[in-house]
């Protein structure tokens, strides 16, 4: 089987985990409604400058269908207050109670009539309507200027150009955590948080993609690809992002506490990740050199905008190590890497049918699937394809000689 039509079928396998972009639009109208709401004279917050941004799978456009039909989606937010609220002000406590009376506020005005929840680290809200999700906002502050400076450096130190370092950097921000003991007092030590500065260094990862950046130039009709919002640009990166947490979920299905985090599974990506044009070759890329990208030494998976942070710490925390969750982690990714070898080399397309179902939850037609890859049901070449070199692993991960510390 050639390369295109291994690549083919990967693209339709990878179809049915990703949800409609109507999906995505209805999630960012709520966010961009908070905004607006957020944005009146009237809120408690508008003395404080609130900035309501997406954050989590959402902004990054990795989102994923719910394996059950009756699975909720998660849509992640921040509110940012970006003056006059400091943690000399004001406590941790005091910031999530602030957030929270407009969060009422705007729960009562809408008709939400789920009663607002309080999370460790956010508010959640409810929704009924045609598409269940649930909202988190987490309340924050910027970072103090000491503080994003020494991140800054720590991010330069691992390879990143300087102009990325500091963009990303100052967008750092200080998050409230009811589970901290200085939760109720004034306190410099507050909890670390850069959801879109990981927005932005995974951005420039997908941007690794020359024919990506060429179609979505395109598609903008301007040099400038930010102005369209990352769900769309549908680029290789993502997609095996949202293969690889697929597969995770389903292998996992019996044991939940058991399965990789799904930052660690899209940082480890976006690290192997080498501009590959097609999801195939990235996947290959991917499954055989982000086991390698696992420091021996904690921080063994660091936050790439906060390399002093490990997203792995709980695969060593004593209150979760009877998970075995590095053990864990390394059987899954041999198991997927044989899982898509297999699918990249069989011909009989009920059986690559089968698989999509049986480890992706993927539900594809086999006349139909005939008709988009260009064979027959038994393997055979509906028409002529050739391209060389098709989708292979190998038995083992490839350890790279010189594995970068980070992969800008």
């Amino acid at each position: 089987m050639n390369n295109t039509t291994r690549n083919r079928i990967i693209e339709e396998v990878a179809g049915p985990i990703d949800i409609p972009d109507s999906a995505y639009e209805k999630a960012d109208a709520r966010y961009k409604d908070l905004g607006v709401w957020f944005g009146r004279k009237e809120v408690r917050c508008h003395a404080f400058a609130p900035h309501i941004y997406s954050q989590g799978s959402f902004r990054l456009g990795t989102v994923i269908r719910p394996v059950d039909d009756d699975g909720e989606y998660d849509l992640d937010m921040g509110c940012r207050l970006r003056v006059g609220v400091t943690k000399a002000t004001h406590t941790q406590q005091q910031l999530k109670e602030l957030v929270g009376a407009d969060i009422e506020d705007y729960r009562v005005a809408r008709g939400i009539k789920e009663k607002k929840e309080e999370k460790y680290r956010c508010w959640r809200l409810k929704y009924a309507d045609s598409l269940k999700f649930h909202l988190d906002m987490v309340p924050s502050i910027p970072e103090t200027p000491e503080r994003r400076r020494l991140i800054q450096e720590a991010i330069a130190q691992t390879g990143a150009p300087a102009e990325l370092a500091m963009l990303v950097a100052n967008l750092t921000g200080a998050i409230t955590d009811n589970r901290m003991r200085n939760y109720r007092i004034i306190h410099d030590a507050w909890l670390l948080s850069n959801s879109e500065g990981f927005a932005r260094w995974f951005e420039a990862r997908m941007k690794l993609s020359k024919v990506l950046m060429e179609r979505l130039a395109i598609q903008a009709r301007a040099a400038k690809v930010d102005e369209l919002p990352a769900y769309r640009w549908k680029s290789p990166l993502q997609r095996c992002v949202q293969l690889l947490k697929r597969h995770r979920d389903i292998y996992f299905a019996d044991d939940p506490d058991g399965k990789p985090a799904s930052v660690i599974i899209t940082t480890l990506s976006a690290m192997a990740y080498r501009g590959e044009a097609e999801i195939a070759d990235a996947l290959e890329t991917i499954l055989s050199t982000m086991g390698a990208l696992v420091n021996p030494q904690p921080p063994r998976v660091p936050n790439p905008v906060n390399p002093a942070e490990d997203f792995a710490d709980r695969w060593s925390n004593p209150a979760t190590r009877h998970h075995k969750l590095e053990t864990k982690f390394g059987r899954w990714l041999r198991q997927a890497q044989i899982d898509f070898e297999t699918i990249g080399k069989e011909r009989k397309l009920e059986l690559i049918v089968e698989m999509a179902k049986s480890k992706l939850g993927a539900l594809l037609n086999v006349k139909d699937l005939s008709t988009k890859v260009g064979i027959g049901p038994t393997g055979g070449l509906l028409k002529p394809a050739a391209v060389p070199a098709g989708l292979s692993f190998p038995d083992k991960p490839i350890i790279p000689k010189t594995p970068e510390k980070f992969a800008w």
